[in-house]
Parts: C-alpha cells; structure tokens; sequence
C-alpha cells in the first residue's frame, strides 16, 4: 500500500470516529445531571420568562432536534455560545489556548529532550552505577502523584519560602503599570511557570526516559549493530546514528500523544496553579453544565489526539525504512 493511500484510509477513519465521539459528547452531557439554564434563571423569574430563557439556549427543543442543530452548526463552523460567560466559545478557546500551550508543550519537550538523552546514554552504559542510579530516579519520577507533588512544591516554594507566585500566570499590577516593558512582562510569565513547569517535567521526565533506554537495549541486539563495530565505526556514531533513531520510535508514539493530550491542560495541574488554561476552563464547564464551551474543549483534545496518531505512523515509516504502508 503506498504511503498517500494509507494516508486517505486513516484519514476517512478519523472522521467517521470523530463523527462518534461528537454524538457520544452530546448524549453524555444532554443525560447528565442538572440544568445550565439555572445558572441565569432568577427564581422571582415567571414561568413564561424562564421558557424564554430556556429558548435563548435551544434547550425548549426536543433532543433529537438539538443534535441535528448541533451538527448544522457543527458543520457550518458555529460552535455557539457559552452559557455562563454569554459569549462565543471559539473566543473562550482563543483566550485559554495559548496558555495552555505554552505551559504544557514546554513541558513535554523539555522532559522529552532530557528523557531521550539520558535514556540511550544509562542505555550505553547498562549495568553501571549511573545506570541503576537514573533508573531508580527515573521510576520514582513516573509514579509520583501530581496532586501531592504540586501542593508540596507550593507550600514549599511558594508559601515557605516565597520564591515564586502561589498562583496565577501574571503579576497584574505589573502588567497594568504603562511603564513595564516587553522584557519585564516576559520574565513575569517565566516567574509564574517555573513551579508547574517543574512539576510537569519532574511528572513526565520518567516515562520518557524509561520507554528510551528499553527501547534502546532491544535495538543494541539487533544485527545492524553488530554490523557497525565490524565496519570500524566509534561507539558514538552506533549509538546516535544507529542504535538511537530507530530506538525513538516508542518514543515518538508517546511524544506524539502527549502533546496532543496536553491541551486539555492537564485539568489538576492548570487548578493547582490556577493556570487560566484549557483544563481549568474544562473543569469549569463540565461542573456548571456549559454544555457548549465543555463540548469544543473535548472535540480538540479528540481532534488534536486522531491527528497525531496518524502525525506518528507516518514518522513511524521515516524513522524506520523497514516500515512499509
């Protein structure tokens, strides 16, 4: 099978299961518990006003005919409004986007760097000290529970020994203040992202370097490299030309998903540091039944999870020649 003709089958598939994940969100939130019409029904409200407002919503409609408007809507690019903040929640997205982008990407790439790196380094040297030392590092770093590691870096840093902000992305009487510069404004952010940057990478540092140096004792087996003493070559052109890119691909597999699944924010880490973020706004929404603003949150994280899938098996075939679609 050439490589365009896989391309055009999984991407008919990501459609059709983006098309079930859609109706699934819809039933799920419209079965769920509780009205969002309440958050703006006053109770001194008449009934005729509280049907108006239920109307304002689309709610008055029976479900069958919600879904048919929600997928009209779908299609045409109109993602409605949020029920609590009362505008577009495309705006919403827009506003949380970025911040979440910016924090978690971060994150992942720099745990990833410095997983791969050290993983077919210890990899090299199995059996060593380093080795079994980074290695007990690394599986404490995977299993620890973020919750506690980020409530204890607060209470450490922030509130104990006041090095960083408790919570928040900016300092806003410095970003009210005319005179602050670019400069300024940029170390404040950095300021605000070193704690949940740090626990983000301590988090996913582990898993990255683990799934690199096991990968990499399978590929120091193979024949190839055998073959790559015999032709005279050093140990550090085997172990980065040879043995490390084809060692890679489980980790461009979990790369590739964890860069999409971080823009829900990661919902725990963006509520800790009260991150205006994706995550938070998520949790927010689903809580207060915003039914609109909880569906567009779910349906990118769904998107941007199908496309990378598919972003992975295609590297899959560059990564690895013997790879064939």
């Amino acid at each position: 099978m050439h490589l365009g003709k896989f391309i055009l089958i999984r991407a008919t598939q990501i459609v059709v299961s983006f098309f079930i994940i859609l109706t699934l969100l819809f039933v799920l939130f419209r079965v769920a518990p509780g009205d969002p019409a309440s958050m703006v029904i006053d109770p001194q409200m008449t009934p005729e006003d509280v049907e108006v407002t239920r109307a304002l919503f689309g709610l008055d409609k029976p479900l069958y005919q919600q879904y048919l408007i929600c997928l009209k809507n779908f299609v045409k690019g109109e993602f409605g409004s949020s029920f609590y903040y009362g505008k577009p929640v495309i705006e919403i997205i827009g506003e949380k986007l970025p911040n979440t982008i910016l924090l978690f990407t971060t994150s992942i790439i720099l745990s990833a760097l410095a997983g791969i790196s050290w993983g077919k380094v210890i990899a090299w040297r199995r059996g060593s000290l380093l080795d079994s030392s980074v290695t007990v590092i690394g599986l404490v770093s995977h299993t620890l529970f973020l919750p506690w590691i980020a409530l204890l870096m607060v209470w450490v840093f922030a509130y104990w020994m006041n090095l960083f902000p408790l919570s928040g992305m900016i300092t806003p009487e410095l970003w009210l203040n005319p005179e602050t510069g670019i400069t300024m404004k940029v170390l404040d952010v950095l300021h605000h992202m070193v704690l949940p940057l740090s626990v983000l990478f301590t988090i996913h540092f582990g898993g990255f370097m683990l799934i690199m140096r096991s990968s990499m004792m399978e590929t120091l087996k193979e024949d190839y490299i055998v073959t790559a003493r015999a032709k005279g070559l050093t140990e550090r052109q085997i172990r980065e030309r040879h043995a490390a890119k084809n060692a890679a691909l489980p980790v461009v597999t979990t790369l590739g998903l964890s860069l999409a699944f971080s823009i829900n924010g990661g919902a725990i880490t963006e509520t800790i540091f009260s991150w205006p973020g994706i995550g938070r706004e998520l949790v927010f929404a689903v809580s207060n039944n915003d039914y609109p603003l909880a569906q567009i949150a779910f349906l990118l994280i769904a998107a941007l999870v199908l496309v990378a899938n598919l972003v992975v098996d295609v590297l899959y075939a560059y990564l690895d020649p013997r790879i064939k679609y």
